[in-house]
């Protein structure tokens, strides 16, 4: 069995660097993040687009339902996922994801094809359940490094969706005609990237278990997530991702809208997705120098210029720039607020302390991907940037109002 509560230690290196094995770990684990990460980015191009082919005028503001399910569905399973792998292993819960991922996509190629709406959001609920899976890859590389280079391994992890942000957008382009109906093939190109995942997870080594680690001491979880330093990780958490999927899902639609072509959107979502895994490769890197709340800090000041620059103009250049800005402010705020999360537990407490983490992330995911096509289709794309301005100044309160209360901790 390859996971529990509590993992082996890795030893660091005697050099200081991170040891070969660890390393060929954490890449191949990269490499299950980038495929995971451009089945999703791939269903954030298309899926909102596929759903203005099946449904009527009056459903134009509920295109996004199918991605808003996905995160539900993400919300309902970081519990069940996190509980399967403290008993089962990172292995088999990581695969299981993958399988659930697979019917997801099938579901939703199948809901496509026969024109039913509901089919196709319900394939999106059970691939949340797949995303759910891939959210805990950065968790999963924090036990495959050393605990010098555990910011490090969740940035070079997270650097796996570089190649989701050439892998994604690319099928986005190439797939959605490449059959009737429209955006079908992108569906099931989905299916094989999970399939190609399921294979890749055989080859990583996850470090085995000590049952007896199990039974290791244990806080409540109300203890554990009224810690402060807790709640400003997971608040931080909450924003960068709300206010990214918030910008980002509505960005397709918002691009038609504003008059710019549909071919516009894959782009826009590739500069955006090179935003937010680009960084990954120096973020941890960065972490290590200025201080995880600095990081963070940067990363709020740098989703306040992609709102500034998205209120500038509609071109395709504000798009883009307002999108790129959008993904590094994101991952700058996110692997920074992961970084800080996993000082708050003890071993044994990861399970429930990473699971209610990822609930709370994804259920304002959830409701921020809902709201995107609503508020866009209601009160238009500016509108949508005021809202997520305000979201991302509360990230700032939150983050003065604790160190200015904990200066030992800045």
């Amino acid at each position: 069995m390859d996971g529990s509560s509590k993992v082996q230690e890795m030893p660091a290196a005697s050099d200081g660097r991170m040891p070969r094995r660890s390393m060929r770990n954490i890449a191949l684990l990269g490499i299950c993040q980038a495929l995971t990460q451009s089945s999703n980015t791939l269903m954030f191009a298309s899926s909102a687009l596929a759903v203005l082919t099946i449904v009527s005028p009056d459903m134009r503001m509920w295109a996004n339902l199918p991605v808003t399910m996905q995160h539900l569905g993400v919300m309902l399973s970081v519990f069940p996922a996190s509980m399967l792998m403290m008993r089962r292993g990172r292995r088999f819960g990581f695969r299981s994801g993958s399988v659930m991922g697979m019917i997801g996509s099938s579901l939703a190629a199948i809901g496509l094809g026969l024109g039913s709406f509901p089919v196709m959001c319900l394939g999106g609920l059970f691939l949340g359940y797949g995303i759910a899976n891939m959210q805990l890859y950065r968790f999963a590389a924090v036990e495959l490094a050393p605990a010098p280079h555990r910011a490090q391994a969740i940035s070079y992890v997270t650097a796996g969706g570089v190649l989701a942000g050439i892998l994604g957008p690319s099928l986005a382009r190439f797939t959605p005609d490449l059959w009737l109906p429209l955006f079908q093939a992108s569906f099931v190109a989905v299916i094989f990237i999970h399939i190609l995942v399921f294979i890749v997870l055989g080859f990583i080594e996850f470090p085995q278990v000590r049952v007896e680690d199990s039974s290791g001491p244990q806080r409540p979880l109300s203890q554990i997530v009224t810690q402060p330093t807790y709640m400003v990780a997971c608040a931080g958490a909450m924003i960068a991702f709300g206010v990214m999927s918030f910008v980002m899902a509505a960005s397709p639609l918002a691009i038609v809208q504003c008059g710019l072509k549909a071919t516009e959107a894959p782009v826009t979502i590739f500069v955006h997705v090179m935003g937010m895994f680009i960084p990954s490769f120096f973020t941890g890197h960065l972490i290590a120098r200025f201080g995880v709340f600095n990081v963070m800090i940067a990363g709020i000041v740098l989703l306040v210029a992609g709102v500034i620059v998205a209120l500038m103009g509609i071109t395709e250049w504000h798009f883009r720039g307002a999108l790129t800005l959008n993904g590094v402010g994101w991952n700058f705020l996110f692997v920074g607020a992961t970084t800080l999360l996993t000082t708050t537990y003890r071993p044994a407490e990861r399970g429930k302390a990473q699971a209610f983490n990822d609930f709370m992330v994804f259920g304002v995911t959830t409701v921020a991907s809902l709201m995107a096509s609503v508020v866009l289709e209601l009160k238009g794309w500016a509108a949508l940037n005021y809202v997520a301005l305000v979201l991302v100044l509360i990230a700032l309160l939150v983050i003065g109002v604790y160190r200015l209360r904990n200066p030992s901790r800045a």
